[in-house]
């Protein structure tokens, strides 16, 4: 049945324990953020349209001259807490119960709970994901495994707990505020400070974010506010809350000293996003014929324009005093064949040590079997805390350098890889899953986005295969029947027919083959994967 609470109504079913979650005093400070800031989410999402009218009509992105003096002026954001001066190595992955533990446990230096790009956002993922995120806080988190008669617990000296909130382009609908949907950012930010933040102060510690795809400055002035109005709502010191935001879109390479500007009181510096970076790329220039990128294998972090953007983040961040987190290293231990999984491992080693040789203060990994890895090159090259002592005063970027084209050749190997990942990840989070092994590697949300939107712009704009033919829908679509075939044979059919996967394969041909570039995937795919919970609450 439908809840209602002072204008709230949650529309998800109340599982076991989501009345822990979902109190009325919880709500009303859902609904207080969702007031207050809901229109200007809205207003800033229409801004990004218009930004994005303006790329596509010919206005390329530059730094922002009503800026400047951000940019130039000698500022620092404000002095960052003891247990995030050390981040040499974060592991991230969903916010399932054996997820936390294990990532807790992995000798990581922080963890980053992820709510938005490894979760897939059903009700369930999302408030059990909360469920998790109290018990761990609190120190009352384990879980068994009947399969394997093994129990988790969590050890002494835990990695430092992070929590990525979803983007703003995303609603979560099983909640409504005066009949509409809350931001999904405002929910899962709200429910995890409130149920949280007191004794996170109270252990010495402090409730700290990740942020994801901001394209403008002003959407993190947003988040500042946020900040400020949830703070002084529930009593808690102003500059407690700490975020690193993801430099994961190409606008928001443009305005990296304006974004920890507006966010300086509670930032804890920049990361570098770069699949969905890459993805972002793409989207950005989704006009420009002249702007087809190659196989996604070949856009790696020595291309220039990739170079140039991780060059700058580090330059910016050091000279704002604050952090410079590298890049995903998405490889998986791979079990019972050395020679693959020692090439994996080495390139592994090699990613890290460009980014520590760099400047970066730390570094990402999804598996924890990376850790001890990605943490001994860190710690041969990096014998302090960080390297914000590192200005990179060498470094020059200008708004060429992080618009160059990246070089190489676009392959049918290319566009298999794309179609057979996209379909096989979309099914997976159709499924309620968001964080996915595939060939060795784990996927989230950006694979899928890099592949079907790698698909739309070569059919878009007629690319041709390093062979001679041009990708065109006739090619197209013959992969895809034949990557499918492979996989039905591979499952069986009755196990690939009663699945996601003819719901995710028609989705992903939809979204690769439509005439406008849908912006992200999660929309539509977001639609189907609650319409059972929400059809179910409309009809009781």
């Amino acid at each position: 049945m439908a809840r209602s609470e002072f204008n709230t109504r949650v529309l998800g079913p109340i599982g076991a324990g989501y009345d822990s979650i979902l109190t009325p005093e919880a709500l009303a400070f859902v609904a207080a953020l969702t007031r207050a800031f809901r229109p200007t989410v809205r207003a800033l999402l229409t801004a990004r349209e218009a930004q994005q009218a303006a790329i596509s009509a010919g206005t390329l992105p530059v730094f922002p001259p009503e800026t400047a003096d951000v940019r130039t002026r000698d500022w620092t954001v404000a002095p960052l807490p003891a247990d995030l001066q050390d981040r040499r190595v974060e592991i991230t992955g969903p916010v399932d119960r054996k997820m936390i533990i294990n990532a807790l446990n992995s000798g990581a230096s922080c963890f980053m709970a992820d709510l938005e790009d490894s979760n897939a956002p059903t009700w369930a993922n999302v408030i059990e994901g909360q469920i998790n995120l109290r018990d761990a806080v609190a120190g009352t988190i384990d879980f068994y495994d009947a399969r394997r008669d093994k129990r988790y617990a969590v050890v002494d000296d835990p990695a430092v707990l992070l929590v990525r909130p979803r983007g703003w382009h995303l609603w979560e609908k099983h909640v409504l505020v005066d009949d509409e949907p809350v931001p999904a950012g405002i929910f899962d930010f709200a429910l995890y400070f409130f149920h949280n933040a007191k004794a996170r102060v109270a252990q010495g510690t402090g409730p700290y974010f990740y942020l994801p795809k901001l394209q403008h400055y002003l959407e993190a002035r947003l988040w500042n506010d946020i900040f400020v109005a949830a703070q002084e709502a529930l009593g808690v010191p102003e500059g407690t809350i700490k975020a690193t935001v993801l430099i994961e879109t190409l606008p928001a390479a443009f305005q990296m000293d304006e974004i920890l500007w507006e966010l300086r009181e509670h930032s804890s510096g920049l990361n570098c996003g770069r699949w969905d970076y890459i993805f972002s790329f793409i989207k950005t220039f989704e006009a420009y014929g002249d702007r087809v990128l190659p196989d996604r294998g070949q856009i790696g972090m020595t291309q220039p324009f990739m170079d140039a953007y991780t060059s700058r983040v580090i330059q910016v961040c050091h000279r704002r005093e604050v952090h410079a987190m590298g890049g995903m290293a998405a490889q998986i231990p791979i079990k019972g064949d050395p020679a693959a999984n020692a090439k994996a491992m080495d390139k592994v080693r090699q990613d890290k040590l460009r980014e520590v040789q760099s400047g970066h203060d730390g570094t990402w990994v999804a598996h924890p079997g990376l850790v001890g890895l990605a943490r001994e090159v860190f710690d041969a090259h990096m014998p302090t805390p960080n390297q914000i002592a590192n200005k990179r005063e060498d470094v020059d970027v200008s708004p060429t350098d992080l618009l160059e084209l990246p070089t190489g050749v676009i392959t049918e190997q290319g566009l298999r890889q794309n179609v057979d990942v996209g379909v096989q990840y979309l099914a997976s989070w159709m499924a309620g899953q968001g964080c996915v092994p595939i060939y060795d590697l784990m996927e989230d949300a950006a694979t899928a986005e890099i592949s079907r939107t790698q698909v739309w712009q070569w059919l878009r704009y007629g690319a041709s295969l390093d062979d001679g033919r041009t990708v065109t829908l006739e090619l197209f679509e013959r992969v895809l029947d034949e990557e499918q075939a492979k996989l039905r044979e591979r499952l069986g059919a009755e196990a690939y027919d009663t699945s996601t996967f003819p719901a995710a394969r028609a989705l992903f041909a939809s979204l690769s083959t439509s005439e406008v570039l849908v912006e992200f995937l999660t929309l539509p795919a977001y639609e189907r994967l609650v319409a059972p919970t929400l059809t179910l609450q409309d009809q009781s």
